[in-house]
């Protein structure tokens, strides 16, 4: 009992991307509307979308200035779970995972410990 009342004091609700990044797009990225139009035609969004988003718009193929963008990102339940997921599947270390996604190492082992069942 209390291992999930202390979880769920770790648990946030994520941002609106969808509105963020439609903002954002309406404002700066008129010309990259059409090749976001169908991540941001989805009903949920997942964190997968958000690093698809990320890379229409901003193009980061080699932008210096990434690990500043990911300084400020939320994560939901779904989202930590894809990802480690996702981790478990490929056979990743918790460097490796963190330098796929560009998550601090330290953010991986509290989801690990948060969600051990994966």
């Amino acid at each position: 009992m209390d291992r999930k009342i202390q979880q769920s004091k770790f648990r946030i609700n994520a941002p609106d991307y969808r509105k963020i990044y439609t903002d954002m797009i309406e404002m700066k990225y008129l010309d990259k509307r059409r090749k976001c139009e169908t991540v941001l035609s989805k009903a949920k969004l997942s964190v997968m979308d958000i690093f698809e988003l990320e890379k229409i718009i901003f193009e980061t193929n080699g932008v210096p200035d990434e690990k500043e963008n990911g300084k400020f990102r939320a994560y939901d339940d779904e989202s930590i779970l894809q990802i480690l997921t996702y981790q478990k599947k490929n056979k990743m270390t918790n460097t490796d995972i963190s330098n796929h996604f560009k998550i601090s190492r330290n953010s991986i082992a509290k989801w690990k410990k948060l969600f051990p069942e994966i």
